[in-house]
């Protein structure tokens, strides 16, 4: 424990607006939850002497961090655990941060984030979609609050919302000992604004492009003079739209919380999300040929081009989440927990896809008229989803001579059902490339290709042992027993498949903590995920595929800073996943591998500067085996092999600040490996500037500064092509009081 100077009030005058002791004064915070707080002068225009208060280093209220730089985390452990003593590649991106960038959707808000690639798919309002060392993170789904929002590989995907996050935490890697069947990249969890004990009142309006127009509020504080039951409301209201069609892109958010607690050992937290999403359809997927090489007769397609239709496009979600985190310390050494969801999701999508050119003359495959014209094929699917999760949790910690342990047993569960009626193909009216006309129909709607009914289980039992020794020395053990079952029926045909699978994963993990900073560990880590897949010539189901990965990485936090800096080298594998042979038969025999090296670094050069640097470089990720021979030595999905970003923003003393960022990804050969020649890289610039006075705080920020027009990816199976975002202007205005 230790004193630190504050303020008398929030904001003295404008000269004062961007200064680090006021915002503690407004909000009542303690001083920093870094342990290298420093003590802020006296005030430096009046000269009064500042009244102090009492802090406790390191201190996050319910996730909630001042600033860029997070030094605990529970992502990488499941146990409230300091970054710098987890043996695994962590970023922690604080609401601070993602929303000094501009970032009003997760996939931006990791933009500056190594080992992530935010535009698979170029543009894309349905979903974030994002890759993780190589691999899709978009199956099994993201995480929020360490809980799964699960999906089974359709269009039922749970949305997040930004304003409602504290942070957004990226375990980089297979972690299957922590979170049952997952992908081998890594996990996303999503951390959600739950009550705190600090009074927080907010009112935030945005106006953007796209006719962008927004109004937020975020409220929390003590319901009664004691503090034992608090509070918290947070909601979104959003009346905008795509960047074409004047197709809607509304939504509708809330999220009201409260917390009891019960006894000072004993806390009680319920919450609750409803989201309510009204929106069209926007991609730029286009034909390679035209977009990343010339058509057949040296046109190109106009980028900017619509290629859907806004009176047959849609996209209206609703999804509902209802839960609780439960926790009692029965002594200093026994602490048991339990949090658990419930949800119910809904989805109507429809919309025109896999645009292709339209055959007018097919005995002259280069007479022109054939390059005139898009045919498109119509796609559409109604889902609904419910699902439970729950996860248990008794934590030990136990202390003789020397020896520390904190040991962790735990089990959860989770219970999924989704009902799926889609439909792909039929026709709809060409479009023309050089004089666009969006008519309304005739849209001809095919039979359904899917009417399943699916049901997920998963139950695991964890086990997981964080030894230290002497305050010098982490040895981090875990071992994990997971059965998954996955049962469709078809209402189709009346067919049903059911596939039960058992699997244990482990992990290991050692960290030398050095007394100057430094943090050097290593690591090896697991993952499953169930295939669903049964072999057509033992009519048994394929056993899980699996991930596997070892990892060397050093980390450097100096005393007394605010800087943080990390370096790991890792070799991962994709194992026994599904490829299909020339006859389409599927085999058990696909294997990828990734090898690479990643730097992050989070930095305060001065009490008004904030840097942040990421780079990645993966010279390897390619399939080592497969069912197919012409796909080995290839990417499955697209990787660069430099990829780097920074970020950095100064406030000045008069309360204006500035930021700006780059990001730069290299050139790929697309997924599957054959795109014609090299998409290429990109850079791209963001900006922000600002002004913060007495309650308020305004900023403007555009992404994608110069309206850089690129290709964010490309496919080799369906030919097709992906660009990227374009310029995205927003204006918002935050009062705080």
């Amino acid at each position: 424990m230790r004193t630190l100077p504050l303020p008398r009030q929030r904001l003295l005058n404008a000269s004062l607006a961007a200064a680090f002791g006021t915002v503690i004064t407004f909000w009542g915070l303690s001083a920093s939850a870094q342990t290298d707080a420093q003590p802020t002068p006296a005030n430096a225009s009046t000269g009064a002497a500042l009244p102090s208060v009492t802090v406790t280093p390191d201190a996050e209220e319910n996730g909630h961090v001042n600033g860029y730089l997070a030094r605990r985390s529970t992502a990488g452990s499941k146990t409230d655990t300091p970054i710098i003593e987890t043996p695994q590649s962590l970023s922690v991106i604080t609401a601070d941060r993602f929303q000094a960038i501009g970032a009003t959707r997760l996939r931006d808000a990791l933009g500056y984030t190594p080992g992530v690639n935010i535009a698979p798919f170029g543009s894309d309002s349905r979903y974030d979609w994002i890759a993780v060392r190589g691999f899709d993170a978009y199956s099994p789904g993201f995480y929020e609050d360490g809980l799964p929002l699960r999906n089974a590989n359709s269009f039922s995907v749970w949305k997040t919302e930004n304003y409602g996050a504290e942070r957004i935490e990226v375990l980089r890697g297979p972690a299957s000992v922590l979170y049952g069947l997952s992908s081998p990249g890594g996990v996303v969890n999503v951390v959600s604004k739950l009550p705190t004990a600090t009074p927080i009142r907010e009112l935030q309006l945005q106006v953007g492009t796209n006719n962008h127009r927004q109004v937020a509020g975020d409220f929390s504080g003590a319901l009664d003079a004691d503090g034992k039951v608090l509070y918290r409301l947070t909601g979104v209201l959003r009346d905008a739209q795509l960047p074409a069609g004047k197709m809607a892109d509304d939504r509708t958010y809330l999220a009201p919380s409260l917390t009891w607690k019960i006894t000072n050992d004993t806390t009680l937290t319920l919450y609750a999300q409803v989201m309510r999403n009204r929106a069209g359809v926007y991609t730029r997927n286009r034909p390679w040929a035209g977009s990343l090489v010339p058509s057949a007769i040296g046109t190109f397609i106009p980028a900017k081009l619509f290629q859907g239709n806004p009176y047959f496009d849609h996209f209206n979600q609703d999804q509902e989440l209802f839960g609780y985190n439960f926790e009692h310390r029965f002594n200093d050494t026994v602490t048991f927990r339990q949090s658990a969801r419930a949800g119910r999701l809904k989805v109507d999508y429809r919309g025109l896809q896999a645009p292709s050119f339209a055959t007018v003359n097919p005995d002259d495959e280069f007479d022109p008229v054939n390059f005139q014209n898009l045919s498109r094929s119509l796609f559409g699917s109604r889902e609904s989803v419910r699902a439970f999760a729950m996860d248990n949790q008794a934590q030990v910690d136990v202390r003789s001579g020397d020896w520390k342990h904190k040991i962790l047993v735990g089990v959860d569960y989770q219970h999924n059902n989704f009902e799926t009626n889609s439909y792909s193909g039929g026709t709809a009216p060409d479009l023309n490339i050089a004089n666009p006309y969006y008519f309304n129909g005739p849209f001809e709607i095919p039979d359904p290709y899917e009417m399943n009914a699916t049901r997920l289980t998963q139950t695991g039992v964890y086990l997981q042992d964080q030894i230290k020794w002497r305050d010098t020395l982490q040895l981090t053990l875990g071992g994990r027993y997971d059965t998954a079952k996955s049962s469709v029926f078809s209402r189709l045909d009346g067919t049903s498949t059911t596939v039960s699978d058992h699997k244990f994963t482990g992990r290991a993990g050692l960290v030398y903590l050095a007394p100057n900073g430094w943090a050097p560990y290593l690591s090896y880590s697991e993952s499953f995920q169930p295939t669903g897949v049964v072999d057509p010539v033992t009519n048994e189901p394929f056993k899980p595929e699996s991930g596997r990965q070892y990892e060397v990485g050093l980390r450097y936090q100096p005393p007394g800073t605010k800087n943080s800096f990390s370096a790991a080298i890792f070799d991962l594998r994709r194992k026994n996943y599904i490829s299909y042979d020339t006859e389409f038969q599927p085999k058990q025999t696909g294997e990828i591998s990734v090898r690479g090296l990643e730097l992050e670094a989070t930095t305060q050069p001065t009490d008004r500067m904030n840097l942040t640097a990421s780079y990645s470089y993966t010279p390897r990720a390619i399939v080592t085996s497969s069912a197919r021979p012409e796909e080995i030595g290839k990417q499955a999905n697209a990787v660069a092999r430099n990829q780097l970003s920074a970020w950095g923003d100064y406030r000045f003393t008069n309360g204006i600040k500035v930021g700006l960022g780059v990001r730069y990804t290299g050139p790929t050969r697309g997924n599957g490996g054959g795109s014609p020649i090299k998409v290429p890289g990109v850079t791209l610039l963001d900006a922000m500037v600002g002004y913060d006075f007495e309650h308020w705080s305004l900023a403007l920020n555009v992404r994608n500064l110069t309206n850089k027009t690129y290709i964010a990816n490309c496919d080799t199976p369906s030919q097709s092509c992906y660009y990227g975002d374009q310029r995205k202007v927003l204006a918002t205005a935050t009062y705080r009081w």
